[in-house]
Parts: C-alpha cells; structure tokens; sequence
C-alpha cells in the first residue's frame, strides 16, 4: 500500500503566465523616445501652423501616456503575480492595459477629425520646411520604437509557437503598444506627405485631408483592439478550438458520458482553465477525465464534476496537469 501524501502536496500555483520581460523593457524606452518627441512635434505644429504636424503630436501625446500604461500594467501583473486576491493569476492586469489603451486610441481619432475638419474650414498658413524636417524625425523616432516592441513580440512569439493555436498567444498588451506606435508612424507619413504636396503643388488642402485619413485609420486599429480585449475581459472563449476539443475527447472516451456543463476561459496567452460537468452511466471518477483531457496542454486548470445517472454527485478541483500536482 502506497503512503498517503501530505495535504500540502496537493496546493499548486494560480501563475498561469510567465509575462514578457523584454517586451516590458522595450516599452519603457519607447515612452521615452515617444515623450520627448511629443512635444517636438506638438511645439513645432503650433510654431509653423501645420494641422497634420499638430495633430501627430498629439496623437503622440496620448500614445505616450498609453504606453506608459503598459508599462505600468506589466508591473502589477508581475508585483501581484502570487497574490491570493486573484483567482486565477494576473495575466488580465495586462489585458485591461490593452483595453484601456484602445480607449486612447479612439480619443485620439475622435480629436484629430475635429481639429482636421476645423482647419479644412479655416485654412492658415503653413511653414512646409521646419514642418517637414519636425515630420521626419518623428517618423524616425516612431520607426525605432516600433522596431523594439516588434522585437519583444517576435521573441515571445516564437516561444509560443511549439504550444500551439498560435491565434490565442498574443500579448494584448504589447499588441496596444505597439498598435500605438504604428499608428504614429503612419499618421506621420501622412503628414510628410501632406506637408510636400503643400510645398511643391500649392495643396493646402491635403494637410487637413490626410489628418482626416489619419484618424480613420486609427479608428480602425482601435477597434480592432477593443474587440479582442474586451472578448477576453469578458471571458467570451466558447468558440475557441479548445472547447471542441474538450468535447472531442469526452465523445471518444471509452467510458459514455454526456457533457452537461462546460465553461472555458483564458487565464493566460493561450492558456485555459475549465469547469466540465458530466453525467455518466457507469462508475466513473473525476480523475479520468482529467487524465483524457491531459492531452492538451492548453488547459492548465481542470475541474470535472462526475454525476452517476442515478447517485450522488462526485467531485474534485484538482488539477492533475499542473507541474505541482503529482499525477495519480
């Protein structure tokens, strides 16, 4: 007869995500970079009259201001990773930094489409060369930033990539950050090209216009963004193929059972926990299912309610596929 473990053995830890360093310390140079050319090109707008100028400059502004709050939220993910408050870890500190960033995004597209229209309907002068020469370094500095968050994702990308539906890896924090920085880069282009057309063929009109196009695109982005954070905030995962293969294994168990309950939701970048209740018409323990469901790494936190077709209701929450969890 095997000795019994201790109760203690059976405790395992919620931390379900390792985080992204190196995305969290390339976000900090970017606000950096992201700051101080802000109010280059803010000052330089207002100096030299350029609405496309401006308008990136504040785009910035709230750019950085919302990769500050990646930042931040990287930080409390980490400092409150074993915290018992959290359920299920702290992976979604950082979704909602994801969140809230695109919030920003649509202020910002919603603040430049009126300063565009605005300035399409009172037109003032422009100086095309400081305005350019400001456009340029901005686009310079928004390149360079873009280039470290893209680093950060590349590299936790590619850690992912042997685990599987790569769809759900991504980082949403990241991702906003670096949503951020595209689309300063992009609304700086516009204003470069913007602010040439004006020089060269006498098109003061194209400086409004592609601040117009500018904020469209960001609005874009934004809600792009807002769909997949908020989908995971609210933990709408029942279309995921985690769930159908959930269903898959149970449908093909050697032991009949029927699924009567099933809740499946993200606790990490494409990492599951799961509440699966069954009804099953032979005598069958919790501890088998989970085994099956084993099979799939994904699903990192387990718990099968096992209801006999006529008794009593057998249940446990152990997660046997935890690293701290010895295997029965």
């Amino acid at each position: 007869m095997q000795p019994s473990m201790p109760l203690e053995g059976w405790h395992h830890s919620h931390v379900f995500d390792e985080g992204n360093p190196l995305a969290e310390r390339n976000t900090r140079w970017a606000v950096v970079l992201t700051a101080t050319m802000m109010v280059a090109e803010i000052v330089g707008g207002w100096l030299y009259n350029s609405m496309a100028l401006l308008a990136d400059g504040w785009h910035m502004s709230s750019h950085a201001l919302a990769l500050g709050l990646s930042v931040l939220a990287y930080a409390a993910a980490r400092r409150f990773a074993r915290d018992a408050r959290f359920a299920f870890g702290t992976w979604k500190i950082e979704v909602l930094g994801g969140y809230t960033s695109s919030i920003f995004l649509v202020g910002v597209a919603g603040l430049m489409l009126y300063q565009s229209v605005e300035r399409l309907i009172s037109p003032t002068p422009i100086h095309y060369d400081q305005a350019i020469a400001i456009a340029g370094v901005g686009l310079l500095v928004n390149l360079a930033c873009a280039w470290l968050l893209k680093d950060g994702h590349a590299h936790h990308h590619d850690h992912d990539h042997h685990h599987g539906n790569h769809d759900h890896h991504h980082d949403l924090n990241l991702r906003s950050a670096y949503l951020h920085v595209l689309a300063d880069a992009a609304t700086s282009v516009l204003a470069i090209l913007a602010l040439i057309g004006g020089k060269f063929w006498g098109a003061s009109w194209l400086d409004p216009v592609m601040g117009i196009v500018g904020a469209a695109l960001v609005a874009v982005w934004a809600y792009g963004l807002l769909r997949d954070t908020g989908r995971v905030l609210l933990d709408a995962e029942m279309d995921a193929p985690v769930v159908a293969e959930i269903r898959e294994v149970i449908d093909e168990s050697p032991i009949k059972a029927a699924i009567t309950d099933l809740h499946v939701w993200r606790v990490g970048k494409g990492k599951y926990a799961c509440i699966l209740s069954l009804v099953v018409t032979d005598a069958a323990e919790p501890d088998y299912f989970r085994r099956q469901l084993s099979i799939h790494e994904e699903l990192v936190h387990v718990t099968v309610e096992v209801n006999q077709h006529k008794g009593q209701p057998s249940t446990c929450g152990i997660d046997p596929m935890s690293a701290e969890y010895p295997s029965t």
